[in-house]
């Protein structure tokens, strides 16, 4: 019997519980997963309860991921090197942190567009928060890649791609600058909270200068068809959504915390129609 949660504000939207519940009946164990809505001024109070629970583990989301990391009796490598933590595994060490946003985003990109990576690309990615961190990286580690990183506060940007070692294939852009130079890319990646439901009338970029066939992806993934994606498939963008990460991160961190290996591949369908009200 497992139990885990999601620890984040707000966190009374999400869907976690639904894709851990699906990934749990997949694997054939029982368990539950729990939402536990902390508020900023009680992060501390409220951190140090979640953990004197009996939790097998649990995930971190926006606005936590880093601030999450002090509170921890360690973290692995990566997550150390990204500075970001999204899942917390209770170990005989204690409770260790992992970030599984960029291999899940990676995967589920690669699913959808197997070829991607087999030429040189250039990439533009928006935003430069934890989940930011966590795709930065795992771009980082493809050969052939050039990162541009816009960021509305560029400062927030360059220190991203230096503190995660991606000074020799990336640089920091503004938005206006990335919105010029929109159709020089290949990849664009929209990694912020901009669109996101109840605010689904926001962009956080124009894409009127992408060219035909980019591969253009959101992370927001309610709604699932965000504006920014609305516009990209106006101009002929080829569409990576929020939830195949979403799905896929969770498959990776249910495979920390059980040493199982369910498929996100089966869900994905099931998912999307969930999302949608159907």
């Amino acid at each position: 019997m497992y139990t885990f949660g999601l620890a984040g504000f707000p966190v009374g939207h999400s869907l976690s519980p639904w894709i851990h519940e699906q990934l749990m009946e997949q694997t054939g164990v029982e368990g539950e997963y729990q939402l536990f809505e902390i508020t900023p001024e009680d992060f501390d109070e409220q951190i140090d309860q979640i953990k004197k629970q009996q939790l097998d583990g649990f995930n971190v989301t926006v606005p936590y991921k880093e601030k999450i990391i002090p509170y921890l009796d360690g973290i692995d490598a990566s997550a150390e090197q990204l500075g970001a933590v999204n899942t917390v595994k209770r170990t005989s060490a204690g409770w260790i942190g992992y970030n599984t946003d960029g291999t899940g985003f990676l995967h589920s990109l690669q699913a959808r567009f197997p070829d991607l990576f087999h030429q040189k690309i250039n990439v533009l990615l928006l935003g430069s928060g934890g989940a930011a961190r966590g795709i930065f990286a795992a771009l980082m580690d493809q050969a052939e890649v050039k990162v541009d990183v816009a960021n509305r506060t560029v400062s927030r940007a360059e220190a991203m791609i230096a503190e995660t070692g991606g000074d020799h294939a990336a640089r920091a852009v503004t938005i206006e600058e990335a919105e010029q130079a929109a159709g020089g890319y290949d990849l664009i990646i929209q990694t912020t909270t901009v669109g996101m439901s109840p605010n689904d009338d926001t962009s956080i970029m124009p894409l009127q200068n992408i060219k035909e066939g980019t591969v253009v992806s959101d992370i927001v993934y309610r709604p699932v068809m965000t504006n920014f994606l609305k516009e990209a498939e106006q101009k002929g963008a080829r569409l990576h959504f929020g939830h195949e990460m979403l799905l896929q991160q969770a498959v990776y961190a249910f495979q920390i915390w059980t040493d199982l290996h369910p498929e996100a591949h089966p869900l994905l369908e099931k998912f999307e129609r969930k999302l949608k009200g159907e």
